[in-house]
């Protein structure tokens, strides 16, 4: 009789334990946890940082405003350490330790490619503000379900680039020089390619390096033999500095085209001012841009951080107000009630224009090329893509 007296009062203690273990959940759930797996260090660590900057400020203002569903916004980060496998790693913690509710990053489309599978897998959303690459969103012909964008993607900067080539620059041949280490570069110059030989255009050649060389002259030199009238340079500030400095040492002085991985103040600190003139890059946004979203969002970030944003500090701003809203509309924290938000974007205003999402999770909306003159960026032309 005792033991039974003893077995129904430890089951109680436990059901109580139990109850009160809910009620806990219940009041430690006074948050929406949001994770962010992002290059805080390694090689592309400015372009992390720079996000996670413009994510913050999106998530302060929202939080100053009473929240999000009467909760407010805490950002979980995870170093991926600018690397792939450590990118995955970032995402399993966030998701199966962290128990965020979406997650943001990263910044390379090669580490996004590295965590993208996890969050599919989890059925938890991710958003990565500046990976570009077409395989984020599409595996095979088919869209992944809980993978999303704030960026434009690679076909669409190497098609602005064709075409600012062929019919801007007028050039008739031009060469590429890849990243063969990088699915970005690889992905824009298959995109870049296509569309310049469409135009008449003519690639009379194509030389490769990889992330973290120092000496490119080698190189330089065999494009430097072909003449062409462009050099297509689809890669990223560290090497894009160094290349140019080089290329400019050797008396290489045609025009030089890029992308958004250009777009970092540190691509001047290592080229040097005057090497960088003469060259052109597809961007998302321009802070010449007078737009009154634009102008607001660069005081407000300004004030916070006491320096310039860059664009991939407005892409993360971006896909923090992305995902904001999506939670908002949706009504709910559920990670499949997020995911069907943010696949019914439409005409969203964001700092980067007005976005909708397409069919393949991917943003409508425009783009720039700005051309580089004294280290300086020059706001050259604005294309807002035929829906």
């Amino acid at each position: 009789m005792q033991k039974k007296f003893i077995a129904i009062a430890m089951s109680t203690l436990l059901m109580a334990g139990a109850l009160a273990g809910c009620g806990g959940t219940k009041q430690a759930t006074n948050e929406i946890k949001i994770g962010g797996d992002f290059e805080l260090t390694g090689g592309v660590a400015n372009y992390g940082k720079q996000a996670v900057n413009g994510i913050q400020l999106a998530i302060k203002q929202a939080n100053a405003s009473g929240g999000v569903l009467g909760k407010q916004i805490t950002l979980v980060l995870a170093d991926n350490k600018s690397e792939a496998a450590e990118a995955t790693n970032a995402i399993t913690k966030l998701i199966t330790q962290d128990k965020v509710v979406a997650v943001l990053g990263p910044a390379t489309s090669s580490n996004t490619l590295a965590a993208v599978q996890v969050s599919q897998d989890n059925k938890v959303p991710i958003i990565t503000p500046t990976g570009t690459n077409e395989k984020i969103t599409v595996d095979n012909g088919k869209t992944r379900p809980y993978a999303f964008r704030s960026c434009f993607i690679d076909p669409l900067q190497g098609t602005i680039m064709a075409n600012f080539a062929s019919n801007t620059l007028k050039a008739k041949t031009a060469a590429i020089f890849i990243d063969s280490s990088s699915d970005y570069s690889k992905g824009l110059s298959q995109s870049f390619e296509n569309v310049f030989t469409q135009n008449g255009g003519q690639v009379i050649g194509k030389e490769a390096f990889l992330q973290k060389d120092q000496d490119f002259k080698s190189t330089l030199t065999k494009i430097k033999a072909m003449n062409p009238d462009v050099v297509f340079l689809p890669a990223y500030y560290e090497e894009v500095g160094k290349i140019l400095k080089q290329a400019r040492e050797m008396g290489m002085n045609m025009p030089f085209l890029g992308t958004d991985g250009w777009d970092d103040s540190k691509v001047v600190e290592i080229a040097g001012a005057a090497p960088l003139n003469n060259t052109y890059f597809s961007s998302h946004y321009s802070s010449q841009d007078t737009d009154p979203n634009v102008v607001k969002f660069i005081e407000a970030y300004k004030k916070e951080y006491n320096q310039e944003p860059s664009v991939f500090s407005a892409l993360g701003y971006d896909a923090g107000l992305l995902l904001i809203d999506a939670i908002k509309r949706a009504n709910s924290t559920e990670p499949e009630k997020i995911r069907q938000a943010l696949e019914q974007t439409q005409n969203l205003q964001l700092t980067t224009g007005i976005m909708s999402v397409d069919t393949n999770h991917n943003p409508i909306k425009s783009a720039v090329v700005i051309e580089m003159k004294d280290g300086k960026q020059m706001f050259k032309e604005k294309i807002t893509p035929k829906l």
